[in-house]
């Protein structure tokens, strides 16, 4: 039975994150689709070639890249998890516990997220 609250205690664990960050220069480009007009001659005709350029254009609002969602509720959602599975714990009785601990951690890590801001 200890084993089974040890592995429900690491099933709430929260997971090592990497942050990664986003560049700074953000630079926008454009596709555009060129021809071009080959002339010749007579026994030699022309001809048109066409191709695709990239072309860096001025990046329209900026403020909108820097509103970034970044909150993390890891914090809320371990600790509520924690108090969830405890007050199960303590709330319940016999083969109850079975189900109303992994209940109360989830409902708890659910809350403990908003709470925290996620």
């Amino acid at each position: 039975m200890k084993f089974f609250y040890l592995a429900l205690l690491f099933c709430f664990s929260p997971i090592v994150q990497v942050k990664a960050t986003t560049p700074k220069s953000v630079t926008c480009t454009r596709t555009e689709y060129r021809e071009e007009y080959i002339p010749g001659t007579k026994s030699n005709p022309g001809y048109v070639t066409s191709y695709e350029v990239d072309v860096v254009i001025p990046c329209r609002d900026q403020s909108q890249a820097e509103k970034i969602d970044d909150n993390d509720c890891s914090e809320g959602s371990f600790i509520g998890g924690i108090l969830g599975a405890g007050i199960a714990l303590s709330s319940s009785r016999g083969k109850d516990r079975f189900w109303a601990v992994p209940a109360g951690g989830t409902a708890g890590a659910l809350i403990g997220c908003q709470v925290d801001g996620g």
